[in-house]
């Protein structure tokens, strides 16, 4: 399969092309090869590579920025994608939409599911669902993938920060109130190859298996690591930002599971081997 990778740089898509390059002719562009905002653009670079399938990861991620800078958001995520989906249709492309858990409310006491009502409540969520509606609205083959709480080798992220934290600090504050599920980037990128060979088309939810707080996640990380460090739960209130979080990001992963596909391992299971490839482990700082 010729495969192109939107967001070739960025931390999921580096991933993606490292992972399915072994088995595919990956093409990964980064901002400076394809401006997905220029529409004139996408339609060339699409039509000159003839890609079976379009990996969509590029995106503006700046959550609490997005607040202030919503016509720049909105031109990446919503036009941006309105862009290339309408390229990758005109040629008969797959087209994979990576999405996120906040265009959910996060206030849902179980975990989301594919079919639930979104309802985002930050500029950067209900940007990324105008995404979604675009390609929902625009592509005969697509598959929308949710995710979220990702980190991985490249990039920065909430791992890597609490692991730079803690060698200036022996005490920190993790709120403890916001749920969701940790997302190892190496996982996602194998689940994204697996599904984009298929034609099982719709909405899927991925993330690492399990649910955890912010709290939970940060406990796990310094006890794999073997960092000593005291943390101390507190709320939402206590660290205000810009952009409201959802306080429950849990999704079920029906779609997974219905079309036969393994789940992603525990979320657990994938920071012990983020940690491993970090050179961060336990066992390794002994």
């Amino acid at each position: 399969m010729i495969i192109l990778v939107t967001g070739a740089n960025g931390q999921l898509g580096q991933d993606v092309v490292r992972s399915l390059g072994a088995d595919h002719e990956v093409h990964g562009y980064g901002r400076d090869q394809l401006d997905i905002t220029n529409e004139s653009q996408c339609i060339e670079v699409i039509m000159a590579l003839r890609p079976d399938v379009v990996i969509h990861s590029a995106a503006y991620t700046a959550v609490d920025l997005a607040e202030t800078e919503v016509e720049k958001v909105y031109m990446v995520n919503a036009d941006g994608t309105k862009n290339l989906v309408l390229a990758a249709e005109a040629l008969g492309a797959k087209f994979c939409y990576i999405s996120t858990d906040y265009v959910f409310d996060g206030i849902s006491v179980t975990p989301y599911k594919e079919d639930d009502l979104t309802n985002p409540q930050s500029v950067y969520g209900k940007s990324k669902r105008a995404g979604e509606q675009h390609v929902e609205s625009l592509s005969s083959k697509y598959f929308i993938v949710r995710t979220s709480w990702v980190y991985g080798i490249y990039g920065a992220n909430f791992v890597k920060t609490m692991l730079n934290l803690v060698k200036t600090r022996d005490s920190l504050k993790v709120v403890s109130d916001q749920f969701g599920s940790p997302t190892y980037t190496v996982d996602l990128a194998l689940f994204l190859g697996q599904l984009v060979q298929t034609e099982k088309y719709g909405i899927y939810h991925a993330s690492n298996s399990g649910v955890c707080s912010w709290y939970n996640f940060a406990c796990a990380i310094f006890e794999e690591s073997g960092s000593k460090v005291t943390v101390d739960p507190c709320s939402t209130e206590e660290f205000p930002r810009p952009a409201p979080r959802p306080r429950n990001s849990a999704m079920a992963h029906g779609a997974i599971l219905a079309n036969g596909f393994d789940d992603l391992r525990p979320w657990r299971e994938g920071l012990k081997a983020f940690l491993k490839e970090q050179g961060e482990s336990k066992d390794e700082n002994g």
